[in-house]
């Protein structure tokens, strides 16, 4: 079966956030941390050099034969946005994301912000919450 390349890396997570351009992505991917933080008991880790994820699943696609583990859900600071992975598929919450503010979403799991600003916190801490949740509960975990 085919593996899934993104893993948990070895390197320092507080010096991959503190090495993240420009400046202000890298504040808001700090505040960003603490948000998850504050709503998960998971410990972040580090994956593939480039995404915070926090637990983690088996995931076994089953239109390919593609398995491995993945993140209960996770960010990722990019160049144009930061992606925030709620694993158990964004439109789960139309209802919270009505309330969320100003973001995009994109492959039924990734929510595209451009500054933490644009959003209401403590809605995304109940997407957040509600999707580990949701994804413990159908795997077991």
């Amino acid at each position: 079966m085919a593996e899934i390349k993104t893993k948990p890396a070895g390197t320092d997570l507080n010096q991959f956030l503190l090495s993240v351009e420009p400046e202000k992505r890298r504040q808001d991917s700090i505040e960003l941390k603490k948000l998850f933080d504050s709503v998960l008991s998971e410990k972040a880790t580090l994956w593939n050099n480039n995404m915070i994820g926090y637990g983690t699943y088996h995931y076994k696609s089953e239109r390919s034969r593609q398995e491995g583990d993945w993140p209960l859900t996770a960010f990722s600071p990019r160049k144009q946005y930061i992606a925030v992975y709620i694993m158990s598929g964004v439109n789960n919450y139309a209802d919270l994301l009505k309330k969320l503010g100003k973001f995009k979403v994109s492959s039924g799991s990734c929510l595209y912000i451009n500054k933490l600003e644009d959003i209401d916190p403590e809605i995304l801490r109940k997407i957040i919450k509600s999707s580990v949740e949701d994804m413990k509960k159908r795997y077991k975990v």
